[in-house]
């Protein structure tokens, strides 16, 4: 019995309860056949407009500089035309890069902010497609326009 009992406290020690009554997870929920998967073409047309998802709108473009080189960190607005409440907005990349999802179907006002250049401001329609691209070339505050006496 001496040699026994060092041998049943080895044994709890080395497996904890915890670890000797574990009973295996529960299996994986099966697919409820109330809830068909929704496949293009197939369905009545209300579980067509419900399941539907609306896409986005995406906005990329590149911010140059007077020199046409590309500007890292120049901060991007987005806002409806006539609003003054910006809806979203990021910085520019490392290459000057910058890409926005917005809700389709709207007039949007682009807005590129940096230091030592003048706010520009692009219009952007989502009617038409699902995507815009913009070049955007920022100019130097204080710089009088071509042409401008």
């Amino acid at each position: 019995m001496t040699t026994l009992t060092p041998v049943l406290l080895a044994a709890i020690l080395y497996f904890p309860p915890s670890l000797v009554a574990q009973e295996p997870p529960p299996p994986p929920p099966a697919a409820t056949p109330s809830a068909p998967q929704s496949t293009p073409g197939t369905g009545s047309s209300s579980s067509k407009t419900k399941n539907r998802v609306i896409p986005s709108f995406l906005i990329i473009g590149t911010v140059f500089n007077e020199n046409a080189l590309s500007v890292p960190g120049v901060q991007v607005r987005v806002r409806r035309s006539g609003e003054k409440k910006v809806i979203q907005q990021t910085y520019t990349n490392s290459r000057g890069e910058f890409a926005i999802r917005v809700p389709p179907g709207y007039e949007y006002e682009v807005v590129t902010h940096v230091k030592k250049y003048d706010d520009k401001i692009e219009n952007v329609d989502s009617k038409v497609d699902v995507q815009q691209r913009l070049s955007i070339k920022l100019e130097p505050k204080g710089q009088a326009k071509a042409g401008a006496k």
